[in-house]
C-alpha cells in the first residue's frame, strides 16, 4: 500500500517525518481523526449489512432512488405501496408468502438503516474533505488519493444495487457472486483509507529496514491479503447459506474430508456454487490462518519491533483464535444473527490488526542490530 511519506524528509509538508512544526504535525492528526472516524462508519456499516442479510432484509427496498430513498414511507398508503413492491418479488412468493405489514416494516427498517448509514457515511467523508481542501490543510500528493477513495464510495453505492437487482430477478436471495463483490469493495475502501490514517498519524522512515525485517514486512502484508481472501470466501458462505447446514465440527458429515467435495463441472465452479464445498474450503482456510499467524507471531520474535507493531502482532495472534471460536460457535448454533454479526465484526478486527501490523512493521530491526 502506498505511503504519504515525502522524498525529502525535511520537506515543510503534512507527510514529512519528525521534522514539522508542532501546528502541522497538528493538522495532520486531524486528517487522521477524521480518516479513523470514517472507518469506524464503514465497520459499522459492513455489520449492518452482515444483519440486513441474515435478516434477508435485503430485497424490501425494490427501488435504487439516492436521493428521494432518504425519505422512507410516511403513512399507510405509503407502506402499502413498498409492500406491494415487496409481494411482486420471488423471495416474498417463495420464503415469505403472507407475511405481515408489520413483519415487513421489520425487514424493511434494516435495509433502509443499511442504506441510509451507507449516505451519512458519504457525507461524512465529503463535507470535511471539501473544508479541509478549501483551507488547504491537505497536502497535494494526498489529495488525490482521498478523492479516490471518494469515488470509490460511490462505486460502492453502484455495486450494492446491482447485488439487490440479483434478487429481483428470479431468485429469492442475492448473488453470492455480487455479495462477494459487495464485501470485497467495502473492506478495500476500509483497508485503504486506514493506511491513509495510519501514514498520517505515525509517518515512517524513508530507510529500508534489514533484510531479514523486510522479508517479515512483506510477510505482514501477504497476511493482510490472506485474511482479506478469507473474509471473502466467508461471503460465499453467506450467500449461499452454508452455515445452515452440516452444523458440526471438527467432523463434516461425519468426515473431516467429507465425500462429495467438488462435484461441479469444471471443478473450480464448486469453490463458488457448491454449497458443501464452499463451506469446507472456509473452514480449511479459517485453519490454515491460525497457523499462519502464529507462525507469523513466531517469525517476529527474532526482530525488535516498535511497540505498535508488537501490539498488533499480539493482539492478532491472540484474536485469530477468538475469530475461530465465533465460527464455529456460529456453525455449531445454526447461525443466530447476533453471533454470526459477531462473527463477521470479527473478521474485520482481525483485518484491521493485520493492517496495523504490516503498516508498522518496516520500522523493525534484527535483535541485537543497528537501528535502520
Amino acid at each position: 500500500m502506498p505511503s504519504l511519506i515525502t522524498d525529502s524528509p525535511a520537506a515543510p509538508t503534512a507527510h514529512a517525518p519528525a521534522t514539522l512544526r508542532p501546528d502541522a504535525r497538528a493538522g495532520d492528526r486531524a486528517l487522521a481523526a477524521w480518516l479513523l472516524a470514517c472507518c469506524g462508519m464503514i465497520f459499522v456499516m459492513v455489520i449492518l449489512g452482515g444483519v440486513t442479510r441474515l435478516t434477508l432484509s435485503g430485497l424490501s427496498i425494490t427501488q435504487w432512488q439516492p436521493l428521494m430513498g432518504v425519505i422512507p414511507p410516511l403513512d399507510h398508503a405509503d407502506w402499502m405501496r413498498e409492500f406491494a413492491h415487496y409481494k411482486a418479488t420471488t423471495q416474498y412468493q417463495v420464503v415469505n408468502e403472507g407475511m405481515s405489514l408489520a413483519d415487513f416494516k421489520s425487514i424493511f427498517w434494516w435495509e433502509y438503516t443499511h442504506r441510509l448509514w451507507g449516505r451519512l457515511i458519504g457525507i461524512a467523508f465529503l463535507v470535511p474533505f471539501l473544508y479541509f481542501l478549501a483551507r488547504r490543510r491537505i497536502a497535494r500528493p494526498l489529495v488525490p488519493r482521498l478523492a479516490i477513495l471518494f469515488a470509490l464510495g460511490a462505486l460502492q453505492g453502484a455495486v450494492g444495487w446491482y447485488m439487490v437487482m440479483s434478487g429481483l430477478e428470479g431468485r429469492t436471495s442475492v448473488s453470492q457472486y455480487r455479495l462477494a463483490a459487495h464485501l470485497g469493495l467495502a473492506l478495500l475502501i476500509y483497508a485503504y483509507m486506514l493506511w491513509l490514517a495510519l501514514d498520517l498519524l505515525w509517518p515512517r522512515a524513508d530507510s529500508l529496514p534489514h533484510d531479514a525485517a523486510r522479508g517479515v514486512a512483506r510477510w505482514g502484508r501477504a497476511l493482510a491479503a490472506w485474511i482479506y481472501l478469507v473474509a471473502l470466501s466467508g461471503s460465499f458462505v453467506a450467500g449461499l447459506h452454508a452455515g445452515l447446514i452440516y452444523n458440526t465440527f471438527p467432523l463434516m458429515n461425519g468426515h473431516l474430508i467429507p465425500p462429495g467435495l467438488y462435484p461441479l463441472s469444471p471443478w473450480f465452479r464448486s469453490a463458488f456454487d457448491d454449497v458443501m464445498t464452499v463451506q469446507f474450503d472456509h473452514r480449511m482456510l479459517a485453519i490454515a490462518t491460525v497457523l499462519l499467524v502464529v507462525a507469523f507471531r513466531l517469525a517476529l520474535a527474532r526482530l525488535e519491533l516498535s511497540p505498535r507493531a508488537r501490539l498488533a502482532a499480539n493482539l492478532m495472534c491472540g484474536w485469530v483464535f477468538v475469530q475461530v471460536a465465533l465460527g464455529v460457535s456460529t456453525l455449531l448454533l445454526v447461525v443466530p444473527v447476533a453471533l454470526a454479526a459477531c462473527h463477521q465484526a470479527g473478521a474485520l478486527v482481525l483485518f484491521s490488526l493485520a493492517i496495523l501490523a504490516a503498516h508498522e512493521l518496516p520500522s523493525a530491526r534484527r535483535r541485537g542490530g543497528a537501528e535502520t
